[in-house]
């Protein structure tokens, strides 16, 4: 069974937060709440955990995963961002937006769009989060815990340890999540693109 940790939402028990990125060091895949919902995550050169992550979710090499990022600074490091394309991004993070940008030279090819060459990107709103990344040093690669056949994702960290069993290596509990997931914004063309509108507030993209 993966391992389930109950962390608190507003100040997460550091220790426990050490044991998980240990885990992430090591290859593992987790499951942690965002400021939309459960996530998986691993780290970008874990290329077993990926795997696990297509399989788990039954996906095909079309599918954009996401950075999940600290900050702005660490976000620019694995996308090529214009000035108008910052100013957009930079009002609405962090929050529960993801951005589909040209990935850089730092992202594996395996794992940007096939035919587009970019990745999606974010900077989530949550306190979990932020403490990982901040131990961890680097970007979690992440995709929404969704699983085949379901249209809506799981809601509470218990439910989620008992259905996935030995499929995940860890499991980070801090309350109840929302189960509507990020607003998705396309910023890869000549014109921004809303891809889906979710947990985001609704607003005009332009440059």
């Amino acid at each position: 069974m993966a391992r389930y940790y109950d962390v608190h939402p507003r100040n997460p028990q550091r220790r426990t937060i050490g044991q998980v990125v240990g885990l992430l060091r090591e290859d593992g895949l987790i499951v942690y709440p965002t400021d939309s919902g459960f996530a998986l995550g691993c780290r970008v050169d874990a290329r077993e955990a990926v795997e696990r992550i297509k399989t788990l979710r039954k996906l095909d090499d079309r599918h954009h995963f996401t950075l999940v990022c600290r900050d702005f600074a660490q976000l620019g490091q694995f996308v090529e961002v214009s000035n108008p394309v910052f100013r957009a991004v930079k009002a609405a993070t962090p929050g529960p937006f993801t951005f589909i940008l040209p990935a850089s030279q730092e992202v594996p090819r395996r794992l940007a769009h096939p035919k587009k060459r970019t990745v999606g990107v974010r900077i989530p709103d949550n306190t979990v989060v932020r403490d990982l990344l901040d131990e961890l040093g680097e970007p979690l690669l992440s995709s929404t815990l969704l699983l085949p056949g379901e249209t809506e994702p799981p809601t509470e960290g218990w439910e989620v340890a008992d259905r996935l069993g030995n499929a995940v290596d860890a499991v980070l509990d801090s309350g109840d999540q929302g189960k509507e997931p990020t607003t998705v914004v396309d910023l890869s063309g000549d014109e921004p693109e809303i891809v889906r509108q979710g947990a985001g507030e609704e607003r005009v993209w332009r440059w």
